[in-house]
């Protein structure tokens, strides 16, 4: 028996019956040889975390676009705080803890830059349309690793494209993920973004905590801690309580969830000078795709990638724009369309 057996035969023994185990799992789209020391989900996990799509996350919108102020929450300090609330919530479950973390952590692959106003854009321009969550899938199947895709397994893939919930309901059986630890993450997605935006909008002083609905603080907590642990010990222990049949929280606490969710979309997000700023960002997606899909040469100097078989060059401007950080994209937007000053030389220009 190898390390990674002997792992596969403790979860057998101390995880949940309702439990994703790694030696059952239903497998990759393209097999391979098992690994000696690593379960499935383990190899899923690193591999999201030694992708260059994670490490783009670090400079992509959450809330406010390219924050200066190094406190300020990225695509990737979210989706760190999600898998921490996911674990905390699956060990408590006795749920498969890796595959709850391998799926948070590459939830968000697919995001583009700016956030959901890059993602609105693209929709838009894109033939088809744009979705991150679809993207996300596209990413781990396809982009990474130089066109082979990461390989995941079913359930982590699953994961992934079931996280999003838009303004919809918390639970919604047509996008239930099948496993538990999916169902985890779904939930904490909306529990790390409804308590970090909220912290991020106070920091910028567009919110203080008083002017948040007083029948959300009463049910989920005035403090980033309180809010955390009251919706996070609810979701473990009305799970229970539904003897695992999913997870879920309260009545009570679901709907100020929900609450909380829509009032930041009314304050914050949707907030005058934060939806101009995207209104600009919207403008710099939309002049670079249209410039690349012009300028197929340009686009190459750029880096971007010839089409795919079977597919169109603007499936590549598209891929190569939703893989920009917020940075990357001003940076390249000044370039083509901004003048540069004249600095005595005609290479600099």
């Amino acid at each position: 028996m190898n390390i990674r057996e002997y792992t596969e035969e403790i979860e057998r023994k101390i995880l949940s019956p309702y439990a994703a185990l790694s030696a059952e799992s239903k497998g990759r789209q393209r097999p391979e040889e098992p690994c000696s020391i690593r379960t499935d989900f383990q190899r899923d996990r690193d591999r999201v975390i030694h992708s260059k799509s994670f490490r783009r996350m670090k400079h992509k919108t959450q809330v406010f676009l390219a924050p200066t102020d190094d406190h300020y929450r990225t695509r990737l300090t979210h989706v760190i705080e999600v898998s921490q609330i996911a674990r905390t919530i699956s060990r408590a479950l006795r749920l498969n803890e890796d595959l709850t973390e391998a799926i948070a952590l590459g939830h968000d692959l697919g995001h583009t830059p700016f956030g959901h106003a890059g993602e609105a854009a693209l929709n838009e321009l894109f033939p088809g349309g744009f979705k991150h969550v679809i993207h996300s899938l596209r990413v781990v199947d396809v982009l990474e690793r130089g066109g082979k895709g990461l390989n995941l397994t079913h359930e982590v893939r699953d994961g992934i494209a079931k996280h999003s919930k838009g303004m919809g309901a918390v639970d919604n059986p047509a996008y239930r993920p099948e496993t538990l630890e999916g169902q985890v993450v779904r939930i904490s997605d909306l529990v790390a973004y409804a308590n970090h935006d909220l912290d991020d909008a106070i920091r910028a002083r567009i919110i203080t905590i008083d002017d948040v609905p007083e029948r959300c603080i009463d049910a989920l907590g005035r403090t980033n801690s309180e809010r955390i642990n009251r919706m996070v010990t609810d979701i473990v222990t009305e799970t229970i309580r539904n003897d695992g049949e999913k997870v879920a929280a309260s009545d009570e606490v679901a709907e100020a969830m929900v609450d909380l969710r829509g009032y930041l979309f009314n304050t914050v997000y949707m907030n005058e000078k934060i939806k101009n700023n995207f209104l600009k960002a919207t403008k710099v997606i939309r002049e670079l795709y249209e410039y690349f899909c012009e300028n197929e040469e340009e686009f190459r100097k750029y880096g971007g990638n010839a089409p795919r078989d079977g597919e169109t060059h603007e499936r590549a401007v598209c891929d190569f724009i939703a893989g920009m950080t917020d940075s990357y994209a001003i940076s390249v937007y000044e370039t083509i369309f901004l003048p540069r000053r004249w600095q005595g030389d005609l290479s600099t220009l």
